[in-house]
Protein backbone atom coordinates (compact mmCIF):
# COMPACT_ATOMS: atom_id res chain seq x y z
CA UNK A 1 0.00 0.00 0.00
CA UNK A 2 1.49 3.32 -1.06
CA UNK A 3 0.74 5.75 1.72
CA UNK A 4 3.74 8.07 2.07
CA UNK A 5 4.26 10.53 4.88
CA UNK A 6 4.98 13.83 3.14
CA UNK A 7 6.97 16.39 5.10
CA UNK A 8 8.29 19.60 3.54
CA UNK A 9 7.78 18.12 0.08
CA UNK A 10 9.71 14.90 0.76
CA UNK A 11 8.13 11.45 0.97
CA UNK A 12 8.92 9.02 3.78
CA UNK A 13 7.75 5.45 4.22
CA UNK A 14 7.89 5.56 8.02
CA UNK A 15 5.64 7.72 10.19
CA UNK A 16 7.83 7.19 13.23
CA UNK A 17 10.47 9.78 14.16
CA UNK A 18 12.94 8.81 16.87
CA UNK A 19 15.37 10.64 19.12
CA UNK A 20 18.94 10.07 20.18
CA UNK A 21 19.10 10.78 23.91
CA UNK A 22 19.34 8.56 27.00
CA UNK A 23 20.85 5.50 25.30
CA UNK A 24 23.80 3.78 26.98
CA UNK A 25 25.96 4.45 23.92
CA UNK A 26 25.81 5.45 20.26
CA UNK A 27 25.80 1.83 19.09
CA UNK A 28 22.65 0.97 21.06
CA UNK A 29 21.11 4.11 19.62
CA UNK A 30 22.01 2.94 16.11
CA UNK A 31 20.46 -0.48 16.64
CA UNK A 32 17.27 1.05 18.03
CA UNK A 33 16.94 3.38 15.05
CA UNK A 34 17.36 0.45 12.67
CA UNK A 35 14.75 -1.63 14.52
CA UNK A 36 12.28 1.27 14.51
CA UNK A 37 12.32 1.63 10.74
CA UNK A 38 12.47 5.41 11.21
CA UNK A 39 13.86 7.56 8.44
CA UNK A 40 13.98 10.82 10.41
CA UNK A 41 16.20 11.00 13.49
CA UNK A 42 16.14 14.02 15.78
CA UNK A 43 19.24 15.17 17.65
CA UNK A 44 19.59 17.66 20.52
CA UNK A 45 22.36 19.87 19.20
CA UNK A 46 23.30 21.13 22.68
CA UNK A 47 23.57 17.63 24.15
CA UNK A 48 24.68 15.21 21.44
CA UNK A 49 27.75 15.85 19.32
CA UNK A 50 27.02 16.24 15.62
CA UNK A 51 29.12 19.34 14.99
CA UNK A 52 32.66 18.47 16.19
CA UNK A 53 34.39 15.88 13.95
CA UNK A 54 37.29 15.62 16.41
CA UNK A 55 35.12 13.97 19.09
CA UNK A 56 32.95 10.84 19.05
CA UNK A 57 30.18 11.85 16.72
CA UNK A 58 26.68 10.41 16.46
CA UNK A 59 26.84 10.82 12.69
CA UNK A 60 29.55 8.14 12.60
CA UNK A 61 26.83 5.71 13.71
CA UNK A 62 23.72 7.15 12.07
CA UNK A 63 24.52 7.91 8.46
CA UNK A 64 23.07 11.25 7.29
CA UNK A 65 23.05 9.83 3.76
CA UNK A 66 20.59 7.17 4.92
CA UNK A 67 18.57 9.17 7.45
CA UNK A 68 17.19 12.69 7.59
CA UNK A 69 18.89 14.28 10.58
CA UNK A 70 16.54 16.64 12.39
CA UNK A 71 18.44 18.93 14.78
CA UNK A 72 16.42 20.15 17.72
CA UNK A 73 16.79 22.94 20.23
CA UNK A 74 16.18 20.91 23.40
CA UNK A 75 17.49 22.73 26.45
CA UNK A 76 16.87 26.19 25.00
CA UNK A 77 14.88 28.53 27.26
CA UNK A 78 15.08 31.72 25.21
CA UNK A 79 14.33 32.73 21.64
CA UNK A 80 17.93 33.78 21.06
CA UNK A 81 19.32 30.44 22.26
CA UNK A 82 16.92 28.48 20.07
CA UNK A 83 17.64 30.55 16.94
CA UNK A 84 21.41 30.42 17.59
CA UNK A 85 21.29 26.63 17.98
CA UNK A 86 19.47 26.22 14.66
CA UNK A 87 22.04 28.41 12.93
CA UNK A 88 24.85 26.34 14.43
CA UNK A 89 23.32 23.12 13.09
CA UNK A 90 22.92 24.59 9.62
CA UNK A 91 26.48 25.89 9.60
CA UNK A 92 27.64 22.37 10.51
CA UNK A 93 26.00 21.11 7.33
CA UNK A 94 23.21 19.16 9.00
CA UNK A 95 20.47 20.88 7.01
CA UNK A 96 17.82 23.53 7.42
CA UNK A 97 14.91 21.45 8.75
CA UNK A 98 14.78 21.90 12.52
CA UNK A 99 12.65 20.86 15.45
CA UNK A 100 12.05 24.04 17.44
CA UNK A 101 11.79 23.90 21.22
CA UNK A 102 11.66 26.98 23.44
CA UNK A 103 11.11 25.63 26.93
CA UNK A 104 9.11 27.72 29.38
CA UNK A 105 9.33 25.69 32.59
CA UNK A 106 12.16 23.48 33.85
CA UNK A 107 9.96 21.08 35.81
CA UNK A 108 7.26 20.33 33.25
CA UNK A 109 9.31 21.16 30.12
CA UNK A 110 6.19 22.74 28.68
CA UNK A 111 6.91 25.10 25.79
CA UNK A 112 6.99 28.86 26.09
CA UNK A 113 4.22 29.62 23.60
CA UNK A 114 5.04 33.29 22.87
CA UNK A 115 8.73 32.41 22.68
CA UNK A 116 8.07 29.53 20.32
CA UNK A 117 5.98 31.73 18.04
CA UNK A 118 8.62 34.48 18.00
CA UNK A 119 11.46 32.02 17.30
CA UNK A 120 9.41 30.38 14.55
CA UNK A 121 8.88 33.76 12.87
CA UNK A 122 12.62 34.45 12.85
CA UNK A 123 13.60 31.00 11.61
CA UNK A 124 11.01 30.91 8.82
CA UNK A 125 12.28 34.32 7.62
CA UNK A 126 15.81 32.88 7.56
CA UNK A 127 14.73 30.00 5.34
CA UNK A 128 14.52 27.22 7.92
CA UNK A 129 11.93 24.45 7.66
CA UNK A 130 10.44 24.71 11.13
CA UNK A 131 8.73 21.93 13.08
CA UNK A 132 7.67 23.48 16.41
CA UNK A 133 7.07 21.56 19.64
CA UNK A 134 3.96 23.09 21.21
CA UNK A 135 1.13 22.41 23.65
CA UNK A 136 -1.95 20.57 22.38
CA UNK A 137 -3.56 23.95 21.85
CA UNK A 138 -5.46 24.44 18.58
CA UNK A 139 -4.99 28.23 18.60
CA UNK A 140 -1.21 28.06 19.00
CA UNK A 141 -0.97 25.38 16.33
CA UNK A 142 -2.95 27.51 13.89
CA UNK A 143 -0.75 30.54 14.56
CA UNK A 144 2.39 28.50 13.91
CA UNK A 145 0.92 27.14 10.69
CA UNK A 146 0.03 30.66 9.54
CA UNK A 147 3.60 31.80 10.23
CA UNK A 148 4.79 29.21 7.72
CA UNK A 149 5.85 26.22 9.83
CA UNK A 150 6.05 23.01 7.82
CA UNK A 151 4.24 20.99 10.52
CA UNK A 152 2.97 21.36 14.06
CA UNK A 153 4.07 19.08 16.89
CA UNK A 154 1.62 19.11 19.79
CA UNK A 155 2.60 17.14 22.88
CA UNK A 156 0.65 14.09 24.00
CA UNK A 157 1.86 14.52 27.60
CA UNK A 158 4.93 16.07 29.28
CA UNK A 159 8.30 15.16 27.77
CA UNK A 160 9.60 11.85 29.10
CA UNK A 161 6.48 11.16 31.17
CA UNK A 162 5.22 8.15 29.22
CA UNK A 163 1.63 9.09 30.12
CA UNK A 164 0.32 8.59 26.60
CA UNK A 165 -2.39 10.60 24.82
CA UNK A 166 -3.93 12.76 27.56
CA UNK A 167 -6.23 14.89 25.43
CA UNK A 168 -7.40 13.22 22.22
CA UNK A 169 -10.17 15.81 21.86
CA UNK A 170 -7.76 18.71 21.42
CA UNK A 171 -5.75 16.66 18.95
CA UNK A 172 -8.92 16.07 16.93
CA UNK A 173 -9.59 19.82 16.78
CA UNK A 174 -6.00 20.49 15.72
CA UNK A 175 -6.30 17.86 13.00
CA UNK A 176 -9.62 19.26 11.81
CA UNK A 177 -8.17 22.72 11.23
CA UNK A 178 -4.62 21.94 10.17
CA UNK A 179 -3.40 22.06 6.57
CA UNK A 180 0.10 20.91 7.51
CA UNK A 181 1.21 17.59 9.02
CA UNK A 182 0.39 17.06 12.69
CA UNK A 183 3.11 15.13 14.52
CA UNK A 184 2.52 14.03 18.09
CA UNK A 185 5.63 14.89 20.06
CA UNK A 186 6.39 13.88 23.66
CA UNK A 187 4.62 11.74 26.22
CA UNK A 188 4.25 8.45 24.35
CA UNK A 189 5.04 5.49 26.62
CA UNK A 190 4.32 2.33 24.69
CA UNK A 191 3.19 0.98 21.34
CA UNK A 192 -0.53 1.35 22.07
CA UNK A 193 0.00 5.10 22.65
CA UNK A 194 1.63 5.40 19.24
CA UNK A 195 -1.24 3.47 17.68
CA UNK A 196 -3.80 5.80 19.27
CA UNK A 197 -2.04 8.86 17.86
CA UNK A 198 -2.13 7.44 14.34
CA UNK A 199 -5.70 6.14 14.72
CA UNK A 200 -6.78 9.70 15.53
CA UNK A 201 -5.38 10.77 12.16
CA UNK A 202 -2.06 12.27 13.23
CA UNK A 203 0.46 12.12 10.42
CA UNK A 204 3.38 10.87 12.50
CA UNK A 205 4.67 10.47 16.05
CA UNK A 206 8.02 11.43 17.55
CA UNK A 207 9.51 9.71 20.59
CA UNK A 208 12.74 9.14 22.44
CA UNK A 209 12.41 8.18 26.12
CA UNK A 210 9.78 5.50 25.48
CA UNK A 211 12.34 3.53 23.48
CA UNK A 212 15.59 4.53 25.19
CA UNK A 213 14.37 3.80 28.73
CA UNK A 214 12.59 0.54 27.93
CA UNK A 215 14.13 -2.58 29.49
CA UNK A 216 14.88 -3.75 25.94
CA UNK A 217 15.19 -0.63 23.75
CA UNK A 218 15.70 -2.60 20.55
CA UNK A 219 12.57 -4.69 21.05
CA UNK A 220 10.57 -1.60 22.05
CA UNK A 221 11.75 0.19 18.90
CA UNK A 222 10.34 -2.67 16.84
CA UNK A 223 7.09 -2.59 18.85
CA UNK A 224 6.75 1.14 18.19
CA UNK A 225 7.23 0.58 14.47
CA UNK A 226 4.43 -1.98 14.46
CA UNK A 227 2.18 0.21 16.62
CA UNK A 228 2.55 3.14 14.25
CA UNK A 229 1.86 0.93 11.23
CA UNK A 230 -1.22 -0.62 12.86
CA UNK A 231 -2.58 2.74 13.94
CA UNK A 232 -2.22 4.22 10.47
CA UNK A 233 -3.92 1.23 8.82
CA UNK A 234 -6.77 1.36 11.34
CA UNK A 235 -7.25 5.06 10.59
CA UNK A 236 -7.37 4.43 6.84
CA UNK A 237 -9.68 1.43 7.27
CA UNK A 238 -12.20 3.46 9.30
CA UNK A 239 -13.29 1.98 12.59
CA UNK A 240 -16.81 0.72 13.23
CA UNK A 241 -19.14 3.12 15.06
CA UNK A 242 -19.42 2.73 18.82
CA UNK A 243 -22.80 1.40 20.00
CA UNK A 244 -24.46 1.29 23.38
CA UNK A 245 -26.04 -2.13 22.84
CA UNK A 246 -24.88 -5.43 21.38
CA UNK A 247 -25.17 -6.20 17.69
CA UNK A 248 -25.14 -9.83 16.57
CA UNK A 249 -22.12 -10.77 14.48
CA UNK A 250 -24.05 -13.38 12.51
CA UNK A 251 -27.00 -12.46 10.25
CA UNK A 252 -30.49 -13.33 11.44
CA UNK A 253 -31.66 -14.51 7.99
CA UNK A 254 -31.69 -18.25 7.48
CA UNK A 255 -31.34 -19.15 11.14
CA UNK A 256 -32.71 -22.49 12.37
CA UNK A 257 -35.84 -22.15 14.50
Amino acid sequence: MKDPFVLAGKEYRSRLIVGTGKYKDFDENRRAVEASGAEIVTVAVRRVNITDPNKENLLDYIDPKKYTILPNTAGCYTVDDAVRTCRLAREAGVGNMVKLEVIGDQRTLFPDIPGTIEAAKQLVKEGFIVLPYILDDPISCKKLEDIGCAAVMPLAAPIGSGLGIRNPYNLRIILEHSRVPVIVDAGVGTASDAAVALELGCDAVLMNTAIAEAKDPILMAEAMRLGVEAGRKAYLAGRMPKKLYASASSPMDGRIE
